[in-house]
């Protein structure tokens, strides 16, 4: 296993399976697994409370939305970040994003190449905070 968990909560084959791609050319990073609903993203990260670092959440899902999934792990630990990844990155949902304690909000059409540094920038400050 590596050393930084990503968990995907995304409905869509197509955009899960190019997440993975990508995110797998980023050294010391593994996917641990994937949810296409609400309630299975949910119960997962709530159950696997420290087996995960990042958690990138679609908005909308086959059953619920993102927004459940974000209010569920609200109580998570301060190093576990979560972060939205929607085609409706408008003003309001990254309000309600932010309410509900999310960590940053990427559009899927625009800011794949941000999500990547941020997710690069994330891998690389859990290894300067490890001892």
């Amino acid at each position: 296993m590596k050393n930084f968990v990503i968990y995907l909560v995304e409905d869509n084959p197509i955009v899960r399976a190019s997440l993975v791609e990508f995110l797998n050319e980023i050294a010391d990073l593994e996917v641990c697994g994937y949810a296409a609903t609400q309630q299975e993203g949910s119960q997962w990260l709530r159950a696997h409370e420290s087996g995960w670092n990042l958690a990138i959440v679609d908005l909308f899902l086959q059953q619920g939305n993102g927004l459940g999934v974000l209010a569920a792990c609200r109580a998570r630990a301060p190093h576990q970040k979560m972060v939205l990844l929607t085609n409706y990155a408008t003003p309001e949902i990254r309000r309600r994003s932010g309410q509900l304690g999310v960590d940053a909000v990427f559009d899927k059409s625009t800011q794949i190449e941000g999500l990547m540094d941020y997710c690069v920038a994330q891998v690389r400050q859990s290894q300067g905070t490890r001892h």
